[in-house]
């Protein structure tokens, strides 16, 4: 296992702590995950190494802020994955988000499963995306993301993204 993914292990866990029993990823550890990508991929891959760590937190980044523009996500989780990205890449970087999004989704609806308010969720998120299309605002939708919607930590879906992100990548070898 190399360094990166080692220092991505024990990162991981120290958020998940945070995120899930204190609600919030302070930046102080973003900042060690941050430094640390950088710092490891240029002592790794010198210059190229930087770059390499460089991207992808600014891609990472860029993309996780579109979904924090729109809600789907805090500020914490953003940072998150911009040292998720410095330490990883890119592309693995890119996998992991994608990989946690669907293991969020799929948390979500097992949730909603399990404690039997789906169909409650779905005709109160139908009737507040009705309201905000007959109002032509997004307040109606901004309210029931507030006060309505089921909320978990994002982390509980990075966790299980970034294993399989290296299952795949690493251990199995497919770029």
């Amino acid at each position: 296992m190399d360094i990166q993914f080692i220092f991505l292990a024990i990162f991981l866990l120290v958020v998940f702590y945070y995120d899930a029993f204190k609600q919030v990823i302070p930046n102080w550890l973003n900042v060690i995950g941050v430094l640390g990508g950088l710092v490891i991929n240029l002592l790794v891959g010198s210059i190229d190494g930087l770059l390499f760590s460089f991207l992808g937190g600014l891609v990472c980044g860029l993309i996780l802020l579109v979904l924090y523009i729109f809600k789907a996500l805090g500020a914490g989780d953003v940072k998150l994955f911009i040292a998720i990205g410095c330490i990883s890449g890119v592309l693995f970087g890119l996998y992991a988000l994608m990989y946690s999004i669907i293991f969020a989704g799929v948390i979500g609806v097992l949730y909603l499963i399990f404690t039997r308010t789906i169909f409650k969720q779905i005709t109160l998120s139908v009737i507040h995306m009705k309201e905000s299309l007959q109002k032509k605002s997004l307040t109606p939708m901004d309210e029931f993301k507030k006060n309505v919607a089921t909320k978990f930590p994002f982390i509980y879906a990075v966790l299980p993204g970034v294993a399989v992100t290296y299952y795949y990548m690493i251990i199995l070898g497919g770029n």
